[in-house]
């Protein structure tokens, strides 16, 4: 299922904003693979997440970086970690354990290249900010805890990157000031993901009427949806409110331990969101006038116009005079009675035989 709708090959869509790709491919969505830290700090399962999402129709595999030392307090870093989620005795230790080094995820972005899919990753911090950079990350997501965090979003404008925006948390000013401010230090491309920060989030908490308030506000900027609810109808219903790029938690099994994997999409639920999400602007499109009626049923199945009983020529036709029937050779069609209503016949006509344009005043 590799990104089948786009017309674009890897680097050119990799070069491309976001905004560029969809206006190129405007039959497409942008999905995002999130995988965050659901690899449980194994580097051979995250390269398993790329191969298995980027087939499975993955616009971009995404994953989080974090400089845990710079990021926490001593205190934060150093206490006690008792979650049944948890990978190590300290909640340091525990994000450590699920953290990977410059070359690993130097080599993940490389791994994505392989199988045709974009790397992106959410930088936490300053440091995990220029370590995205070293390696030549062409988009940049910034998390809901980022939103209104103007020095470090000024920070991040100055990358010039495409920039995907969640707005978790935020109000209307502070997703203003905070585009404001990318746009300010030198963003063009900037995504503004709606997003409700619950984990998971339920169905009625989803607040999908906020993205036509995104559209109309954010001319400029691509507007999308990130979600955490346990299922894929939120992203379809989120495009017919205007959403063009999507962010999904993923996993290969939502028993694993970790706080993000109880809503995340499994392979399979994945490739229906992406299935979905292909088909909808498919739906959206107009019916062709000139088919109407030509629909192979109709020419199997469709009435024809009869007089329902003996009429005389010269006789004014009544709803009553006209009955339909379905005939191996086709006459005119029953849909067309309107224009026979009123008229006058020019030739007699027996019950059940066809009545033609021709036959009438």
């Amino acid at each position: 299922m590799r990104d089948r709708t786009s017309t674009v090959h890897l680097k050119e869509k990799i070069a491309m904003s976001i905004k560029q790709y969809l206006q190129k491919n405007p039959q497409s969505s942008y999905v995002i693979a999130e995988v965050g830290q659901n690899h449980q700090g194994s580097f051979d399962m995250a390269l398993d997440y790329v191969k298995k999402f980027a087939d499975l129709g993955a616009s971009a595999i995404k994953f989080q970086t974090r400089d845990n030392k710079y990021l926490f307090d001593e205190t934060s870093y150093n206490q006690p970690y008792n979650s049944s989620n948890a990978f190590a005795e300290t909640y340091g230790a525990h994000r450590e354990f699920l953290e990977f080094d410059y070359q690993q995820v130097a080599t993940l972005k490389e791994h994505c290249e392989l199988y045709n899919t974009e790397f992106i990753s959410t930088p936490f911090d300053e440091p995990s900010l220029a370590l995205l950079m070293k390696i030549g990350v062409e988009k940049i997501k910034v998390a809901s805890f980022d939103c209104g965090n103007l020095p470090f979003l000024k920070k991040v404008g100055e990358t010039k990157k495409t920039v995907i925006l969640s707005s978790g948390g935020s109000n209307a000013k502070q997703i203003a000031d905070s585009v404001s401010c990318l746009r300010q230090a030198g963003t063009i491309d900037i995504v503004i993901l709606h997003c409700v920060s619950e984990y998971p989030c339920k169905a009625e908490n989803l607040a999908l009427s906020e993205i036509p308030k995104l559209v109309k506000e954010y001319p400029d900027c691509t507007i999308g949806l990130s979600d955490h609810y346990n299922g894929i109808l939120s992203a379809t219903t989120a495009y017919m409110m205007g959403a063009r790029v999507f962010e999904k938690h993923v996993t290969f099994d939502r028993s694993l331990k970790g706080t993000d994997h109880s809503f995340a999409l499994e392979p399979d639920g994945f490739r229906k969101m992406v299935r979905d999400l292909n088909r909808v602007p498919q739906m959206l499109g107009l019916r062709k006038e000139k088919e109407l009626g030509e629909e192979a049923v109709f020419k199997k199945l469709g009435k024809s116009i009869i007089a329902s009983k003996n009429l005389e020529i010269g006789t004014t036709l009544k709803h009553e005079d006209l009955s339909g029937r379905i005939f191996a050779e086709k006459g005119t069609p029953v849909r067309e009675s309107i224009n026979f209503l009123s008229r006058r016949l020019k030739k007699s006509k027996k019950a059940g035989e066809k009545i033609y344009f021709e036959d009438i005043e």
